[in-house]
């Protein structure tokens, strides 16, 4: 199964076809995606690139494109959450994913909302992880031993971290790593920075996807889609390619 992640930018209105350009050179099953608002732009890619399913909401971040079969798929605001995430689950197969997007701006408050928004999330899908899942998306934080860069953000970003002490206890990825995930691309590539944002100077990662500790085995691949012809244009983020075996 091959799964991508991928943050459109502002509903991806203007910039279907770099969109669709990117992700079909991706060739995945299932697309998650992230400030997918504009319903409409959802539907035309879907249809474009022959996909049997699509879902996405005026006022939800997270949609999806797939061209295996799904049997439902359903948002959900658990509490202290802004956002809502997204059930995906695949038909005749029990594999589930949930796609996320949290709260962004780098700062000590929005990294607390960013932590109550994913304990709240594994609080509900707790009844689903003794099977196979992914939990993928823009978590628009840092993992640990990350470095901010903060001399290569705009103005305004630099402002709020300086307002936060110059330094931001980012907390929500060992999150995940406590509940016993593993971070996908930082098991496949230790080394790597793996920077997914921005596309014009890549400096810090911020889209990722975890599979339970137990099914590392399952995955075979994970690299960010930096190849693809219209990449730096169709988006401010790079998506990101998981290959995991069902």
């Amino acid at each position: 199964m091959r799964i991508l992640t991928y943050n459109i930018l502002r509903g991806g209105v203007g910039r279907e076809p770099g969109i669709e350009a990117v992700v079909r050179h991706s060739d995945p099953d299932v697309v998650v995606l992230q400030e997918a608002s504009e319903p409409r732009v959802v539907r035309r890619l879907a249809e474009a690139m022959g996909m049997r399913a699509w879902g996405s909401l005026v006022h939800h971040s997270v949609g999806f494109m797939s061209r295996v079969e799904v049997e439902r798929h359903a948002w959900h605001r658990p509490g202290w959450s802004r956002r809502a995430f997204l059930e995906i689950v695949l038909a005749g197969t029990g594999f589930r994913i949930f796609g996320v997007h949290l709260t962004a701006i780098h700062s000590n408050w929005t990294e607390r909302l960013r932590a109550r928004e994913l304990r709240s999330m594994l609080a509900s899908i707790a009844r689903h992880q003794h099977g196979p899942h992914v939990v993928a998306g823009d978590f628009n934080t840092l993992a640990p031993g990350e470095k901010l860069e903060t001399a290569r953000m705009p103005l305004r970003v630099r402002w709020v971290v300086w307002l936060n002490g110059g330094r931001i206890r980012f907390r929500t990825i060992q999150m995940m790593l406590d509940a016993r995930y593993a971070d996908a691309y930082r098991s496949l590539h230790p080394a790597d920075p793996g920077s997914t944002f921005p596309t014009w100077d890549p400096h810090v990662r911020l889209d990722y996807a975890f599979v339970p500790d137990r099914d590392l085995d399952r995955l075979r691949a994970c690299r960010i889609v930096t190849d693809a012809p219209e990449a730096v244009r169709a988006s401010d983020h790079f998506p990101l390619l998981v290959e995991y075996a069902v």
